[in-house]
């Protein structure tokens, strides 16, 4: 089966436990305003691979893993190719090979739900937690990762809810409360992280020639982030 693929990152720390081989599909239906890989978006931008070629590329980096680390697949929205992915997920099962998938859960079929058959570890992207913003920023309805969130807690897939801060879109107390309690409705979420919102990729945007939506808001404060953390972790 041949998967197109935008780029790997071999030695990855932030996209799962330990080191990760880290593979960034091509394509994705969302347009989120924050977005850092505006690349990805267009399938046709990236470069064909089967499933046995991108497993010899993990295979390689296979003594950094440790006890932790293995492949995560990320995007893009590696979704858009579920039964790609789940071939690929199954060799490294095969291999003994963690398996993790980093997504916004923005799909459901039946090659997607083949594909949580043979996945370890979901790193799922709550980007908002109301439907207004889901539609204005993010281009879905917030139905449709919480049905992707409600099938992995019924198939008791571990999963971290992972939000990227933005002020002053999903900075507020009552946002984060809203995704505290999303996360203990769900026994499945082992973890929420809060990531901060950067805005490294401005020279992506300007080299497609097209203009980066969130230019105009700044990155939190890390005194922000941490009262914000602390909110989280409060009893």
């Amino acid at each position: 089966m041949i998967g197109f693929i935008h780029s790997f990152q071999s030695l990855g720390t932030i996209d799962g436990p330990g080191v990760r081989f880290v593979v960034f599909f091509q394509g994705c239906p969302l347009r989120c305003g924050c977005c850092h890989n505006p690349d990805t978006w267009e399938m046709q931008g990236g470069t064909a691979f089967t499933s046995e070629e991108v497993l010899e590329k993990v295979l390689r980096c296979r003594s950094y893993f440790g006890k932790e680390g293995g492949i995560t697949l990320s995007g893009g929205e590696p979704l858009l190719q579920a039964a790609f992915a789940k071939e690929l997920f199954t060799l490294c099962k095969e291999a003994g090979i963690h398996t993790c998938l980093d997504t916004s859960g923005c799909v459901w079929n039946e090659d997607v739900e083949a594909l949580l058959e043979v996945t370890d570890l979901v790193l799922l992207d709550i980007k908002y937690t109301n439907e207004e913003d889901y539609r204005r920023y993010v281009g879905c309805s917030m139905e449709q990762p919480l049905r992707f969130l409600a099938e992995l807690n019924k198939r008791h897939i571990p999963t971290t809810l992972r939000q990227v801060i933005i002020p002053p879109l999903n900075d507020g107390e009552d946002n984060i409360l809203r995704l505290k309690q999303i996360a203990l409705a769900h026994p499945c979420v082992n973890k929420i992280e809060l990531l901060p919102f950067r805005k490294i990729c401005e020279s992506k945007y300007e080299n497609m020639g097209i203009p980066f939506p969130f230019a105009k808001y700044d990155s939190p404060a890390k005194e922000k982030m941490s009262a914000l953390q602390d909110l989280l972790d409060a009893e």
